[in-house]
Order: C-alpha cells, then structure tokens, then sequence
C-alpha cells in the first residue's frame, strides 16, 4: 500500500496495488501545471486508487479530450491525471508519501521540453507518448 497527500495534507489518497512505468513527462502541460521542468508520474490502475480525505477539497481541470488534471483548492498541489478512457490513474511522484520502490523509465514529450533543460540520464527518450502508450 502507498498512500500520499497534497501540500496543506487536506486530501489524502491511498493505492492498493503495484504502481509501474514512473515516467517524466516534459509536455509545456505538466511544466506549467507544477511550474518545473518536467514533472514525474506513477501509473496505476484506477480499481487500486481511493480517495481517503479531503474529497471536498478536490479540484479537476480538463486539461485535453482524454485528460483531467486533479488537484487541491487550498494549496494548489497537483495530484494526479485521470485518463477516462483507460481507467488509469497518473500519480504525481512528488505527493507520495512513501517510496514506491520503482524508478524513471522514461522521459516523454521531450519534443517539447524547456530548451534550458539538459537530460543527462541514460533513460529512453519520446518526442511524444511511447509507441502503443497513446490516450484513447
């Protein structure tokens, strides 16, 4: 079980299950949403995902067609991305509270990065979304 929560702690969150593919995605919507260079994720599948407090605290911003950016009102914190059409749930890295035992496997949308970035890991590289890893 992992569990993690928002800056002020008001919204908490709980995975029962294995998380996998921890990517940095470095599209000009994840730097801007978390104001950094790229910002770290953590897949897992919405059946394993809850909600353990602070459901009225929850903000979501329909980012495109295929994504829902869910954050916190009181302190901003991004939480996670919602895919719909998958079910899957795109963990913010940061908000764990616990080590998730997996590491970066990935940088993608690095067709977009901020050009003052240099990636200096040895990781796989994707202009956009993987082969086969598209949002439906």
């Amino acid at each position: 079980m992992l569990r993690g929560s928002c800056l002020c702690s008001g919204v908490r969150y709980e995975i029962d299950g294995p998380v996998s593919d921890m990517t940095n995605c470095h599209c000009g919507m994840c730097r801007k949403a978390h104001g950094a260079a790229f910002a770290t994720f953590v897949t897992s599948q919405g059946a394993n995902f809850r909600w353990t407090r602070g459901q009225a605290l929850i903000e979501t911003y329909e980012s495109s067609a295929e994504l829902e950016r869910v954050f916190c009102r009181v302190c901003g914190s991004s939480l996670v991305i919602l895919e719909p059409g998958t079910g899957d749930v795109f963990v913010v890295a940061g908000t764990l509270d616990e080590d998730p035992a997996i590491r970066p496997s990935s940088h993608i949308f690095v067709g977009s990065k901020a050009p003052w970035l240099e990636i200096l890991d040895e990781c796989p590289r994707f202009d956009e979304y993987p082969p086969g890893k598209e949002p439906c």
